[in-house]
């Protein structure tokens, strides 16, 4: 079974591009031509270049002793953390500004949760002097401050979204309204695997870099370029899309997906797509969606920004329903226990996003020596007004 995009944009039953008619020359154009683009030895030479002097790529894979020893395991740490910006969202962000050029746009617009793709989007608009406009919830603009003011010194515009609880959802409804009133001179940076296609098939391709990596980096470290299990937080699912790209026909490796459980399935105050969804349409593409019986959205909760979303890309929508993937689900508290173990014992400090991918440890059952890939998608310097709060409280128990 083959798990990547059809010639119709569809994932299975998954996919698609549910669009208003304002934005189907746009859309069309890029589908056209994203292909015949990216695989230019133009745009190859100069994305891989960028990648290496500018990103910094390849990102390390660390192997963990302590935690290695703790589970039983050979876990190892691909560390999209220390990336130019901080996370895995510059992979995509520099493939799309270079489309963006090719395709002729001079203005960009996109959407942020947790604010790294903002600023990821803010960098590469600074480095090629176009301009930026940035939708993120109110919600999100008040509880990650640190990425707001990096994305306004890059010389972005963020415009908060008042709408429904004022997050990822709501910044994304927003970008695709400006969108449709500037259709021509406007590229839209879809910040994960989401979105109408050809996104979600566009931004997985970017970060494939990452299991691309991760293969030849496990190929040199224990002449295997296959792990066993691989682990990834998933809220649209950009890091897991390109954690999991390389491996997608490999049906020895485990697919991990593990998605933002909020206060618990049973409170209601969740952001698990797949425990809490159905079949819907959300922002472009049939997905899975947490919705009314009569498709209402259901807004989300998460502590963590990046995973509040009420859908997923469709990629992952078809990796649960063909059961190849194994989707998990941790809590605010289990994601902030794992960033605290991480930083105790490794010195990481994590995105909360990541903390969630690291709760899978004591979720799942492993075979004692297995290898495990834990991807981590980027660093907790935003989220120290969460970590600093989880310190106050474990202070005064």
């Amino acid at each position: 079974m083959k798990y990547t995009v059809d010639s119709k944009g569809y994932y299975g039953r998954f996919g698609g591009a549910f669009i208003p008619e304002m934005l189907y020359p746009n859309v069309k154009n890029l589908e056209k031509n994203y292909l015949k683009i990216m695989e230019s030895e133009e745009f190859q030479k100069e994305f891989t270049t960028l990648l290496k002097d500018y990103v910094g790529r390849p990102s390390p894979l660390y192997y963990s002793k302590r935690m290695s020893d703790k589970y039983g395991i050979n876990l190892y740490l691909k560390r999209e953390d220390v990336n130019h910006t901080g996370s895995h969202k510059i992979n995509n962000t520099i493939g799309q500004i270079l489309m963006a050029r090719y395709l002729g746009k001079k203005r960009i617009i996109a959407e942020t949760g947790a604010g790294q793709h903002g600023v990821a989007t803010a960098t590469v608009c600074a480095r090629e002097g176009l301009d930026c406009i940035v939708f993120m919830g109110a919600t999100d603009v008040a509880r990650q401050m640190p990425n707001v003011e990096k994305m306004q010194m890059l010389g972005a515009t963020v415009i908060p979204a008042e709408s429904g609880n004022k997050t990822l959802k709501d910044a994304t409804n927003e970008a695709i309204r400006d969108w449709i009133n500037n259709p021509d001179e406007t590229h839209y940076i879809i910040g994960s695997v989401v979105g109408p296609h050809p996104y979600p098939d566009m931004v997985a391709r970017f970060q494939s870099v990452i299991s691309k990596e991760m293969r030849m980096q496990l190929e040199e470290k224990t002449g295997n370029p296959l792990p066993d299990t691989v682990i990834a937080c998933v809220g649209g699912g950009s890091n897991a899309a390109g954690a999991f790209y390389h491996y997608l026909n490999d049906e020895s490796v485990r697919l991990v997906a593990v998605e933002a459980d909020g206060l618990g399935l049973e409170t209601g105050e969740t952001a698990a797509t797949m425990a809490a969804g159905s079949p819907g349409i959300i922002h472009g593409s049939m997905t899975m969606l947490m919705q009314t019986d009569d498709g209402q959205i259901v807004e989300p909760y998460s502590i963590s920004a990046g995973l509040d979303y009420p859908g997923v890309g469709p990629l992952h929508a078809h990796l649960f329903d063909t059961k190849r993937g194994t989707f998990v689900r941790a809590t605010d508290r289990d994601a902030l226990d794992a960033a605290f173990e991480l930083t105790r014992m490794e010195g990481i400090i994590p995105a909360l996003e990541s903390a969630h991918a690291l709760a899978a440890l004591k979720k799942l059952d492993f075979k004692p020596g297995e290898t495990v890939v834990v991807n981590i998608s980027g660093r907790g310097d935003k989220d120290m007004e969460a970590y600093r709060a989880e310190m106050k409280r474990r202070n005064e128990k």
